[in-house]
């Protein structure tokens, strides 16, 4: 059987569909899967996760996660909706967990499916930081990364082969557990410098729409560059921008996320 309902589509096409455009950031990318395909592969592999952790429930640790997504949610719904692209959510089934870890990790697969680790949480302090984590990961969910890393992932492998429509389902299976390992080890997934840089300018624009200080981030970051201080540099700082990269983008686009958190009733 040939997937060509995910990727059988002929050059002409393959033209159209490619070009994926952020409403938020505005940056353009390559994306050809299908995202309920995505979504329906990435909710059985957070379900494999959640069974193999411990899940954190009821906890004040557990309910702000649930509380901080949730407003990050909403405020990305508002958004979509104001802009005429609610659509682009439709499939999203939305899930906040607190895993018990010392990773100083959190991730979000694609339709939402979000995993927050108890090791981060000494570095994220209070709700703001919390908001600047769950923004940014949340953000690489609503950019498509994950649609993004396997499309390039299958043209790397397969090449042409995609525009004949020929990809058989093993083939792409093998592709989306290359990008999204299996069951734990999730979290290992490794996004592009490019896509981190868009997660933190969207992150900071989301976690100031949910009315929280997005001036915030830079403490943040600070705080987590600090924390990785003479160990391993976590998973979660892996294929970000060097630190003195990423604050000054921050400082950019500080601006226009103080406006989505004064809109939303935040004091400047």
């Amino acid at each position: 059987m040939k997937i060509k309902h995910i990727f059988g589509i002929g050059a002409v096409a393959l033209s159209v569909a490619a070009c994926t455009t952020n409403p938020i950031t505005g940056r353009s990318s390559l994306q050809l899967a299908n995202n309920s395909e995505i979504m329906t592969m990435s909710a059985q592999e957070y379900k494999t996760t959640l069974g193999k952790s411990k899940v954190i429930s009821g906890t004040a640790d557990a309910k702000k996660v649930v509380s901080v997504g949730s407003r990050i949610k909403s405020a990305a719904e508002r958004y979509y909706q104001q802009i005429g692209r609610s659509a682009d959510l439709a499939n999203y089934n939305w899930e906040f967990n607190l895993l018990q870890s010392n990773e100083l990790n959190a991730w979000c697969m694609p339709g939402g499916k979000v995993a927050v680790y108890t090791g981060i949480l000494p570095v994220t302090k209070n709700e703001n930081g919390l908001a600047v984590v769950m923004g940014h990961e949340v953000s690489h969910a609503l950019a498509g990364h994950g649609n993004e890393r396997i499309s390039q992932a299958m043209i790397a492998q397969y090449g042409g082969q995609i525009l004949g429509g020929s990809i058989s389902n093993s083939q792409w299976a093998s592709v989306f557990q290359q990008v999204y390992p299996i069951g734990s080890q999730v979290a290992l997934l490794k996004y592009g410098r490019n896509q981190e840089s868009e997660a933190d300018q969207m992150g900071l624009y989301l976690m100031g729409m949910a009315g929280y200080d997005p001036r915030e981030a830079i403490p943040f970051w600070n705080r987590m560059e600090a924390a990785s201080t003479g160990a391993r540099q976590p998973e979660f700082l892996s294929t970000h921008p060097n630190p003195e990269t990423r604050i000054s983008d921050i400082n950019k686009n500080l601006p226009k996320a103080l406006e989505y958190y004064k809109a939303a009733g935040g004091k400047i």
